[in-house]
């Protein structure tokens, strides 16, 4: 991870908003932060931590954190944090809370979001998981990145359990422990066996002496096939012939009778033919006449009732063109007089106005005078509201000194918090351990009814085994002996004289061997061996519950011991703490005192801020009586403006009368003005509306009028010519009826009644004689086939009793060969698959072998933790290419057989010794080595390019020779494109590092930020 940028607003010490660009600090390969004690150096990498990981070393949930980390001067805290991760890809992290207006200790629940920098845009992420970006948990960040103040020896200090997982973690261990996958494989083994073992006990009767039975068997039952179809098909043929002429006499008298149907329906048949012949003849001569005629009479009606209509319309049209002409004659004086009506009416408008503009200068002038008190009523207010602010100001200077510093209180108020949550971190750790110690007497309870020797168990059950195996080994030899005593017997029992015997292949059998009956000794031997089976898998099963409870006693002993350590580190802890406590103001064993101190602090703080809240209150007042005098000031000065712009429209006016004076009008009422005006303007406006409608509608009845007169005078001609196409279509029915001898027209509507299908019924007729002559001609045929041929019904029913016979037999034997075929391939297809199974058999029992093995190998993890060994020795060497030069070849590190760290001190015969006894100065040596190997090899295993890495303090244990070596070390990183981040308030190591960031605490403003 590379940091980018970093800003901070409202966190600790940060009461304004901060920003730090890292871009230039991480160019130069080191660089620094400085500052006095307590400025806020170390809270830039708890801002770090927080906006990653929603975790801080300072504090935890129970601290009420969000709380203790907003400056008590804020309302808000705000942190956005933007890295390169080790794909080198850009994120931000932000995170954001805010204080509760109604209640000052309550802060609300950060808000958290995550962005990646996406072409050129910032796309928020669906999640908040630092982990999946930037490869670590935060135990490990802040071991391997980003090392917090008194952290610096935890992985030198780590218990074996504790590191192991964390080397898992880091360097992705965890594809080491092949355990639960060997698990998988052996019960997925195992099922398979069982599953065939239990297949082959289905396949016991298959061998190769039942097929060969069944192929005799088979060979017997073909010829018999054989000799019943030869019989079956010399009566089939007979069969055949008999049942051809049957059919052939049947089907003779069946068509004898549909012919004599056909004869009695000919005569019908006759006489529909020449009803539909007259039929299509006179619809084809008379049917247009008389459709013609019913049309022209038709549209003769239409036309007559048509001409009536529009005569009574022609007569109203002209009534209404009369009128319209006597009121355009009676309207047309008042119309020519309009012109000077118009001119007094818009006079009179324009007095209405100016009677109204000398009503709204009479108001305007009585609001001008009330608002110029309200002016000084306005600036009265002003002075009072500005004597207060100064009261207010006063006050609030007098309790600014009785106030105790925010930082001091905060850094006690922690230690508390840190010492209270030590002290219940212990509790629950003690509780931890009793835990685990009754876990570990609970699970050898559980051991106690097995009754076994832990350490022998092992080979106790072994033997037991292989005892049972022994035995049933005796009773498979003794089954098998017994299995072949009854195949002999079988084979015995089935020889006869004249028949092969299927061992030596003899005809004749003078010595037949007779045995005893071995099947009830077979069920028994049968018994005893699946006895033999169950009390193996009990032995088993058994066995491998007890590795399991062993097992499990093993982790809860580790688990103890590990929780034991922890319980140490933290006694430590506390003693630690205690020790630095350097407030004299306070008691560290009196909380309460502080307690009360600090809300005292805070009462008085609280009442600062209501002065400084009434203070800006009466400012806001202040402010709003100076909008509303401006306010009133612009609203006098417009009441004068709209006075003199309304006098002046009032002379304007009177200018442009035309016929009547302003005089005359000046002092009446403007209601009466109005009804005036009212009553002129409607007289002028009916005048010139009606004028306008009589001539528009005298235009519009005009052609009109005309166009009546030429509708009703077409109509007049054209039913003049309809009468003569009806005379003529009358002329063409007479001259048809005389061609095809009617009398009247009547006798065809008749016959055009009928409503005959010409076509369906010509096709009817047509497929009757179609059929009458075909059934002839066959009936014809057939008699003449059969003439020389008789047929015998009884002759017939006995060719068919023996041909269903014959039949059924042949089906009987058919059916014998084909099951016994089947039958055949059944058991060659299960010989064949029992022959496949027996060997995958023996691979799954090789391959059982082979995964104990694996088994026995990744148990209990151990393979995981020989692996981390490996990357710890590995982690110990590059550590030492450091840590010699820094002790001047003096110490080096190493594993001892526990996996833990060692000293050997080369001024001491090369002995080893605790790193528990290094000094100081020296502990940091050698944690810094580790630290910046155990860095170099996560960014090397992340393959990025460059890495990052934050020490916070540790550097103030050093003298001014190891400093210069330690100082050294750390620049020679820059040529392995490694960048170091220095937290310190050293100065010499201030005047070494090229770029730094100083941090500088004010009281008011609290800590800012300067690059040096």
């Amino acid at each position: 991870m590379i940091p980018i940028q970093l800003t901070l607003e409202g966190l600790y010490s940060y009461q304004e908003r901060q920003k730090i660009d890292f871009e230039n600090l991480t160019e130069a390969g080191l660089f620094g932060i400085f500052g006095s004690v307590g400025s806020g150096k170390s809270s830039i990498l708890e801002a770090i931590s927080f906006a990653l990981y929603g975790e801080t070393e300072r504090l935890n949930a129970r601290d009420k954190r969000t709380y203790n980390m907003m400056n008590l001067k804020s309302n808000k805290s705000y942190i956005e944090f933007d890295f390169l991760n080790y794909e080198n890809k850009k994120f931000r992290a932000t995170r954001e809370f805010r204080r509760n207006s109604k209640n000052f200790e309550d802060v609300k629940t950060p808000t958290v979001t995550f962005y990646e920098w996406i072409n050129e845009n910032w796309i928020p992420l669906e999640h908040s998981n630092t982990e999946k970006l930037v490869g670590l948990s935060y135990a490990n960040f802040k071991r391997t990145i980003i090392i917090p103040q008194g952290q610096f020896k935890e992985f030198l200090e780590l218990g074996a359990t504790e590191r192991t997982n964390m080397m898992k973690e880091i360097f992705n261990l965890q594809r080491f422990d092949l355990q639960n996958n060997v698990s998988v494989l052996n019960g997925k083994n195992r099922s398979e066996l069982d599953q065939l073992e239990g297949q082959l006990k289905g396949f016991e009767e298959v061998n190769e002496e039942q097929i060969s039975a069944q192929k005799e068997e088979l060979k017997t039952e073909q010829q018999k096939f054989e000799d019943v179809q030869k019989i079956f098909r010399e009566t089939e043929e007979k069969y055949v012939k008999l049942k051809t002429l049957k059919d052939d006499f049947e089907l003779l008298s069946q068509k004898k009778s549909d012919f004599a149907q056909l004869t009695q329906q000919k005569s019908e048949i006759d006489i529909l033919e020449i009803k539909t012949e007259l039929y299509d003849k006179i619809s084809r001569i008379f049917t247009p006449l008389i459709s013609e005629k019913n049309k022209i009479a038709k549209e003769i009606s239409e036309q007559l009732s048509n001409k009536k209509a529009q005569s009574e319309i022609l007569q109203e049209t002209g009534v209404q063109f009369e009128n319209i002409k006597s009121k355009l004659s009676a309207i047309q004086p008042k119309y020519e007089a309009l012109h000077q009506s118009k001119i007094q009416e818009n006079d009179l408008s324009l007095i209405l106005q100016m009677l109204k503009f000398s009503d709204e200068i009479e108001t305007l002038k009585e609001r001008t005078k009330k608002g110029s008190e309200k002016v000084r009523e306005v600036e009265a207010n002003q002075k009072l509201i500005q004597n207060k602010i100064e009261e207010l100001s006063k006050n609030a200077e007098l309790l600014k000194p009785k106030k105790l510093d925010s930082n001091l209180l905060l850094n006690v108020g922690n230690w508390f918090s840190e010492k209270k949550k030590l002290s219940e971190t212990l509790q629950i750790q003690s509780g931890k351990i009793e835990l685990k110690k009754l876990e570990t007497e609970k699970i050898l309870d559980e051991l106690k009814p097995f009754e076994i020797n832990p350490e022998t168990f092992k080979t106790d059950f072994k033997t037991q085994i292989e005892t049972l195996e022994n035995q049933r080994k005796t009773i498979s030899e003794k089954r098998n002996y017994l299995e072949v005593q009854q195949k002999l017997a079988h084979f015995a029992n089935e020889l006869h004289d004249g028949e092969s015997c299927p061992l030596c292949g003899a005809l004749e059998h003078p010595n037949i061997v007779y045995f005893d009956d071995v099947k009830s000794e077979l069920n028994e031997i049968q018994k005893q061996i699946e006895q033999l089976d169950i009390q193996k898998e009990n032995i088993q099963k058994q066995s491998l519950e007890i590795e399991k409870i062993l097992d499990r006693k093993k982790i809860f002993e580790e688990q103890l011991k590990s929780e034991e350590e922890s319980l140490k580190q933290i006694q430590t802890q506390i003693a630690e703490h205690l020790k630095n406590f350097n407030w004299a103001t306070f008691n560290p064993e009196n909380q309460n005192d502080f307690e009360e101190k600090r809300q005292q602090s805070f009462s008085i703080e609280k009442q600062i801020d209501e002065l400084n809240q009434q203070i800006s209150l009466e400012q806001k007042n202040l402010e709003k009586e100076r909008e509303n005098l401006d306010s009133y000031n612009k609203a006098l000065e417009k009441f004068r403006l709209d006075e003199a712009k309304k006098e002046e429209q009032i002379k304007t006016n009177e200018v442009n009368l035309k016929v009547l004076q302003w005089i005359n009008y000046k002092e009446k009422a403007i209601v009466e003005v109005e009804e005036i005006y009212s009553k002129l303007a409607k007289s002028n406006l009916e005048t010139e509306q009606n004028y306008n409608q009589f001539i528009k509608e005298e235009k519009e009845i005009s052609p009109k009028l005309a166009e009546q007169k030429t509708i009703v005078s077409q109509l007049e001609r054209r039913i003049s010519e309809l009468e003569k196409e009806i005379s003529e279509n009358k002329n063409q029915i007479e001259k048809a009826l005389s061609e095809e001898q009617f009398n009247t027209l009547e006798e065809i509507k008749r016959i055009l009644a009928q409503k005959i299908n010409v076509p369906e019924i010509r096709n009817q007729i047509q497929k009757f004689r179609i059929q009458f002559e075909t059934l002839k001609n066959s009936i014809f045929e057939l008699e003449n086939k059969l003439k020389e041929f008789s047929f015998n019904e009884e002759e017939f029913l006995a060719i068919e009793n023996q041909f269903k016979t014959f039949e059924n037999e042949l089906k009987m034997a058919n059916d014998s060969v084909v099951k016994i075929t089947t039958e055949i391939e059944r058991l060659e297809k299960e010989f064949k698959k029992k022959e496949n199974l027996l060997k995958d058999l023996a691979q799954l029992q090789k391959r059982a072998e082979n995964l104990k093995i694996m088994t026995n190998l990744f148990k209990g993890a151990g393979f995981v933790q020989y692996v981390s060994s490996i990357y710890l020795r590995q982690l110990c060497d590059h550590a030492n290419v450091r840590f010699h030069r820094m002790t001047r070849n003096q110490l080096s590190l190493q594993l001892n057989e526990n996996n833990d760290f060692e000293i050997i001190d080369y001024l001491n015969e090369g002995r080893s010794r605790s790193v528990k006894t290094l000094s100081g100065g020296q502990a940091f040596q050698v944690s810094l080595s580790l630290a910046l190997a155990l860095a170099e090899s996560v960014q090397t295993n992340a393959q990025s390019e460059k890495n990052f890495f934050f020490i916070d303090e540790g550097f103030g244990t050093q003298d001014v020779e190891s400093v210069n070596i330690v100082f050294e070390t750390l620049m020679n990183l820059q040529k392995e494109n490694r960048i170091v981040g220095i937290i310190s308030h050293v100065e010499e190591l201030k005047e070494k590092i090229p770029v730094s960031l100083n941090i500088k605490k004010d009281e008011e403003r609290g800590s800012l930020i300067e690059i040096v």
